[in-house]
């Protein structure tokens, strides 16, 4: 009779056991599928500087900056140094042609081993010291050959047309690190 009762309980504990691993399955599922829905890149109100104003972030709601006058064809932020303070924003897979609210070409860049997103020909970057989604601390920093600047919220060119500008105040000091 003892047995027939230890077989029960293992039957119950593997039974368990089984719907847990499956649980799991399925929470890393819909996790992975909320990851591959997640938008690259979005525009909120930060505050840069003194004011708050519309730039653009990434999925984490943190300010995304590019190094004035860096391209893709003229990459500047090149070494570990800079990469450690100012981390790529990059994406697995294909990334979106077009973002609801920012203006202008989103391609990628692939490079040392990660794709980066890349905005009207600029590479886009986020800043270490940035530690909350409230504020974008880099903005106007001069640092690896070059003035760091948020991607402002579309604003109407001379011809009355809107672009994404990477633009900004310039003057900070450069941050720490450096």
């Amino acid at each position: 009779m003892s047995s027939a009762r230890g077989l029960s309980r293992h039957r119950a504990i593997w039974g368990g056991t089984v719907m847990a691993a499956a649980a799991l399955v399925v929470v890393a599922a819909m996790t992975a599928l909320a990851g591959a829905a997640a938008k690259p890149l979005s525009v909120h109100s930060l505050k840069v500087g003194t004011k708050s104003e519309p730039i653009v972030v990434n999925a984490k709601g943190r300010a995304v900056y590019d190094l004035v006058p860096e391209t893709t064809a003229k990459p500047l932020c090149t070494s570990s140094k800079c990469l450690q303070f100012w981390p790529p924003v990059t994406v697995k897979g294909k990334a979106p042609t077009s973002i609801a609210g920012i203006k202008g070409k989103i391609t990628t860049w692939h490079r040392k081993g990660f794709t980066q997103l890349v905005l009207n020909g600029h590479p886009l970057y986020t800043f270490k010291l940035d530690t909350t989604s409230t504020a974008a601390t880099g903005e106007g920093a001069k640092s690896f050959n070059g003035t760091w600047h948020v991607f402002k919220e579309a604003k109407a060119t001379k011809s009355g047309t809107s672009s994404t500008t990477g633009t900004g105040s310039s003057g900070s000091s450069t941050p720490p690190g450096y």
